[in-house]
């Protein structure tokens, strides 16, 4: 448990490459959903700044989110501004970013393409990964942190000709030996990947299934096996696959038929499947996509989510 005393609001001196910004009337809203009896309660609501990308601390009280290339804190409990975590020399981020399960940590995506290890409370942070042979142009997306926090996983992306994303696989990397390893064959296109509660597998989200551009659904790999078993198999676009800290539930966001990536600011659905095998039942329908649920989103009770949408006035 933390007092808000105890984060910075200073600026951090970074170097701005890129941030997403707010349309013009559009807000950038917080909500935390009781996934047993179907309410949401805004948490937090902002005109000004475009946040996204909301976990939580295992101690149910904090709320992480990013926004303008850096880390604030959402006071669950009584939820006001927006409180800055200080982090002096860390590049700007992009909106992936994980707590460990200690709490001890926040573990970040920057534009340089590289992985951070950062302390909870704020200050210097440490690189996690190395840099690759420079014709791969090879970047690291975080998404996922094994329940034992010893294992991260990653998206690699590495640019083929002029395609920027190129081949986009799954990796893991293990935080006490540095080592990297391919998921499977990267199942490319690829994202999303997170552990079971257990650690036993891999959920993700990937085009392998499909004959075309988008159209990405659900999967699930067994990291002791190496089996791969899909879990949707719907019209829509299914993305970010988040397991419920019980492993009783899986929630993630649904596209419309033919989104192509992962857009921003598209009528959205956010779902629930009951594992292991049980059929989608709709959550919330919202204005969103990008930002809205890309990282982690429930709360350590396995009962509530944190989303972020982002309505405008004028549509």
């Amino acid at each position: 448990m933390h007092d808000e005393d105890q984060f910075s609001s200073e600026e951090t001196e970074r170097p701005v490459r890129y941030t997403r910004t707010l349309l013009p009337r559009q807000r950038a809203e917080l909500y935390v959903l009781d996934v047993d009896n179907g309410d949401s309660r805004l948490a937090l609501s902002s005109e000004d700044q475009l946040f996204e990308a909301p976990n939580w601390h295992p101690d149910g009280r904090w709320i992480v989110v990013n926004a303008d290339g850096a880390l604030y804190l959402v006071d669950s409990q009584a939820p006001s501004d927006l409180v800055a975590i200080h982090t002096p020399g860390l590049p700007e981020l992009n909106n992936d970013h994980l707590v460990s399960p200690d709490g001890r940590w926040h573990y970040v995506s920057a534009n340089d393409g590289h992985l951070y290890r950062v302390p909870w409370e704020g200050g210097h942070s440490e690189r996690i990964t190395t840099p690759k042979a420079p014709e791969r142009r090879f970047r690291h997306f975080l998404h996922g942190v094994s329940p034992d926090g010893t294992t991260l996983l990653y998206v690699g992306t590495e640019a083929l000709d002029k395609d920027e994303w190129g081949r986009r696989a799954l990796w893991s990397i293990n935080l006490m030996t540095g080592e990297e390893r391919l998921i499977g064959d990267g199942y490319s296109p690829a994202d999303g990947p997170e552990f079971s509660t257990d650690g036993a597998s891999v959920f993700f989200n990937s085009e392998v299934a499909s004959n075309h551009p988008g159209h990405a659904q659900l999967f699930r790999h067994d990291l002791a096996e190496g089996t791969v078993r899909q879990l949707t198999f719907d019209e829509r676009v299914n993305w970010f696959p988040h397991p419920s800290p019980d492993g009783q539930r899986l929630a993630y966001l649904s596209y419309p038929q033919g989104t192509v990536g992962h857009p921003p600011d598209l009528p959205v659905v956010l779902r629930l499947i009951d594992l292991p095998d049980g059929p989608p039942r709709d959550l919330a329908m919202l204005p969103g996509g990008q930002g809205t649920i890309n990282v982690p989103c429930w709360a350590p009770d396995s009962r509530r989510i944190a989303y972020v949408q982002y309505p405008r006035d004028d549509v």
